[in-house]
């Protein structure tokens, strides 16, 4: 009984340092204050100045596109790359592994640093000029990310049945034809978990993209700006932007809805393979 008493003061204890921050600023959302903890009334004024706020609507579409972009290429990747050491030798797969681990537990100034660099050679021997663009920048968010795809498709394949591929390459199907309508159906989740993985770490990134980012998107000439690098800008002269604080609201609010579809559609698959399971017993 202790015990229970603990663990569950323990979970609510952390639930309360985690979402109290944000409960407080998505109330203060509906107030038109500088200051949070400065209440001047109910309002929807933010919400209107979010709208009409060029620069951060520049830094949001600049921070979706790169988000979609290196996840979809990053999903590609590591899934591909995932695939490949689960049919590779034992030494060449413990090989794949053991690379994948570095960018993982190495810092990501580590990372930031080692692409800068790399940039820099190439700009100042290959192309003769300076390098750093939009695709500097997809290519380190991608770096980033493919390590975290890989690790979620991996279990996936280890909890497949491997009979069924080799079954469909005996009964005629071209390699290609068994990936596509074999194989893939069954590491889905890990290959979904794997893309909103690769999404999240790109929205919240700054030190990559600090490092790795040069004109272009839609900046136009300016250094790109996302949403990470406009706030430490902006923060260096002064409070948090207000009008951060009903985008964050409806990031946070996109957030749960997304979450709590994709938990319902992950139920209603369990019910049918269980429904499934019970007719063919």
């Amino acid at each position: 009984m202790v015990k229970k008493i603990f663990a569950y003061s323990y979970i609510y204890l952390i639930l309360l340092l985690m979402y109290v921050p944000i409960l407080v600023l998505i109330a203060f959302s509906f107030t038109n204050s500088t200051y949070i903890g400065e209440w001047n009334g109910f309002s929807f004024q933010l919400y209107i100045n979010l709208f009409q706020d060029k620069e951060i609507l520049i830094a949001l579409g600049n921070t979706l596109i790169i988000a979609f972009i290196s996840s979809l290429v990053s999903t590609l990747i590591g899934t591909l790359g995932a695939i490949g050491a689960y049919y590779s030798k034992k030494r060449t797969r413990t090989l794949i592994e053991n690379i994948n681990q570095i960018p993982v537990v190495n810092s990501e100034i580590v990372i930031a640093l080692s692409l800068t660099v790399m940039f820099v050679f190439l700009g100042n021997f290959i192309f003769k000029e300076n390098i750093f663009s939009f695709w500097t920048l997809l290519i380190g968010h991608v770096v980033l990310s493919v390590p975290f795809v890989y690790l979620n498709v991996k279990p996936k394949l280890t909890q497949m049945d491997p009979s069924l591929y080799e079954a469909a390459l005996d009964l005629g199907c071209a390699p290609s034809q068994a990936l596509r309508k074999i194989l893939i159906p069954q590491i889905t989740p890990g290959i979904v978990s794997g893309f909103l993985i690769s999404i999240t770490l790109s929205l919240d990134d700054f030190i990559v993209t600090a490092f790795t980012r040069g004109p272009g998107l839609l900046s136009g000439e300016g250094n790109i700006e996302t949403l990470s690098t406009l706030i430490q800008a902006k923060i260096k002269k002064g409070p948090i932007p207000v009008n951060m604080r009903p985008l964050t609201t409806i990031i946070f609010l996109v957030v749960l809805v997304a979450a709590i579809l994709v938990t319902v559609v992950k139920n209603q698959s369990k019910k049918k393979v269980k429904v499934r399971k019970g007719r063919a017993a």
